[in-house]
C-alpha cells in the first residue's frame, strides 16, 4: 500500500481558510470596541446558541469543564453528596464532581455505544445521590429518557455532559435540553470550536440560569457585593465573536461528518474485514454528529503504531477509565468492576472524520487499517475482536 499523503486526525486549517476574512472582521470588531470580557458579543452568542440547541437560556463560560462545574455548583452539589456518572469519558466529567467535594459513583457503559448504561445508572442511585451526569459521548446521545425518569423518581436533577454532542438528537429533540442543565464545550477541536477555551451550560429553568450567571462572576450582585462564593467562569468577546461566525456552519459541517461516517461504513465493508474492526453505530431515533469516529480493534496499540508510522492521524479516547485513575484510588474501585469501560479503554481508537476530509484521504485511512488486520491474520494472530 502506498500512502498518498499524511492524513491528519483534524485539519483546522481546512476549516479556517474559507472563513478567514469573516473571522478576522469579527475579531477586529471586538478589538475596535475594546470590550473583551462578556459584553454584547457574548450576549448575542448566548441567544443564538440557545436557539440552536432549542432551550430557553444559555450562559457562555470559560470552558466545557467550567460549564459542568458551574452547573453542579448552581444545583448545590457539595461535600457528602453522590453523583452517578459513567466510568468512561473525558476526565472533566468526573473531575468536576470530585472538585466540589462530592463523590462520583461510577457505572458501566453500554458496549455498543460507549454511553452510560441506564439500567446500571438506576441501580447506582442511593440515598446520597444528588444528581445524575450522563455523557453523550463522541457525538451520540445517551439513552437519556430512562435516566431522566430515574432522576425524577429519585427527586434529583440530570446534568447532560454534551461537550461532544452539539446538534445530536434523541428522538426529535436536541441534546442539552433534557436535564436541568446541558453542558457544551467549544474547545478548538470541537464542532464548532473557538480560538481557545469556551463552554456553555444550557437550561430551560430561568432561576437556574440566573444562579449560573451569578456564580459565573464570583457570586457578585452589584459592584463588589458578593451574595455567594462563585468563580471566574466568564468567557471573552473574542471567543464569542469567533463562535458567532462559526455557529451558522454547524449544520453543514455536521452533515459532512455524517456523510464521511457513512462512507467509512461502505469502505470498511468493501474491505470485507468481518468482525476485525467494529464501527460506531447510530441507533434508531438518535442522530449521531460524529465529533469522533471511534472504532474498536483488539490489538489497538499495535494498530496505533501502524497508523502513526504511515502518517494516518488517530487518537485514543480514553486509555484509562475513571475507576482506575490514580486520583480516584480512594473510592475503592478495582480492575473488573466495570468490564465494558475497561475493554473500551483497551480497544477504542479515533480516526479522522472532520468535515473537509476527502474520499481519497478516507481510502488511505481504511487501506492502512486493512493492511494491519491482514498482516496480523497472516502472522496467525487470529481474530482481533
Amino acid at each position: 500500500m502506498a500512502v498518498l499523503s499524511r492524513v491528519p486526525l483534524l485539519d483546522l486549517h481546512a476549516q479556517y481558510a474559507p472563513l478567514r476574512e469573516a473571522l478576522l472582521r469579527a475579531i477586529t470588531r471586538v478589538c475596535d470596541g475594546q470590550r473583551f470580557i462578556l459584553g454584547s458579543e457574548v450576549e448575542a452568542l448566548e441567544g443564538e446558541l440557545a436557539a440552536l440547541v432549542g432551550v430557553e437560556h444559555a450562559v457562555a463560560v470559560s470552558s466545557g469543564t467550567d460549564a459542568l462545574l458551574l452547573a453542579l455548583m448552581a444545583l448545590g452539589i457539595g461535600p457528602g453528596d453522590e453523583v452517578v456518572t459513567p466510568a468512561y469519558s473525558f476526565f472533566a466529567t468526573a473531575g468536576t464532581i470530585a472538585r466540589l467535594g462530592a463523590r462520583p459513583v461510577f457505572v458501566d457503559i453500554d458496549p455498543d455505544t460507549f454511553n452510560i448504561d441506564p439500567v446500571e445508572a438506576r441501580r447506582a442511585v442511593g440515598p446520597r445521590t444528588k444528581a445524575i451526569v450522563p455523557v453523550h459521548l463522541f457525538g451520540l446521545s445517551a439513552d437519556i429518557e430512562p435516566m431522566v425518569e430515574t432522576a425524577r423518581r429519585a427527586g434529583v436533577p440530570v446534568v447532560e455532559d454534551a461537550a461532544q454532542a452539539i446538534g445530536a438528537t434523541y428522538g426529535e429533540k436536541p441534546v442539552g435540553g433534557f436535564g436541568a442543565f446541558g453542558c457544551f464545550s467549544f474547545y478548538p477541536t470541537k464542532n464548532p470550536g473557538a480560538f481557545g477555551d469556551a463552554g456553555l451550560p444550557t437550561t430551560n429553568d430561568a432561576m437556574l440560569a440566573a444562579r449560573a450567571r451569578l456564580l459565573r462572576e464570583h457570586g457578585m450582585d452589584g459592584q463588589y457585593r458578593h451574595v455567594a462564593v462563585g468563580g471566574n467562569f466568564r468567557t471573552d468577546g473574542l471567543q464569542a465573536a469567533v463562535l458567532r461566525v462559526k455557529a451558522p456552519h454547524l449544520s453543514p459541517w455536521t452533515t459532512a461528518r455524517r456523510m464521511n461516517a457513512s462512507r467509512y461504513v461502505r469502505l470498511f465493508r468493501e474491505e470485507d474485514l468481518g468482525d476485525q474492526v467494529v464501527l460506531p453505530i447510530e441507533l434508531p431515533g438518535r442522530r449521531h454528529v460524529y465529533n469522533q469516529f471511534v472504532i474498536r480493534v483488539s490489538g489497538r496499540d499495535g494498530l496505533k503504531r501502524h497508523l502513526d508510522e504511515r502518517g494516518v492521524g488517530n487518537a485514543i479516547y480514553y486509555p484509562i477509565p475513571f475507576h482506575l485513575q490514580p486520583c480516584f484510588a480512594n473510592l475503592g474501585y478495582r480492575v473488573g468492576h466495570f468490564p465494558h469501560a475497561e475493554r473500551a479503554a483497551q480497544e477504542s481508537l479515533a480516526i479522522p472524520v472532520y468535515a473537509e476530509l476527502t474520499l481519497e484521504q478516507q481510502q488511505t485511512v481504511v487501506d492502512a487499517i486493512a493492511e494491519f488486520v491482514r498482516e496480523r491474520q497472516g502472522q496467525g494472530a487470529g481474530e482481533l475482536v
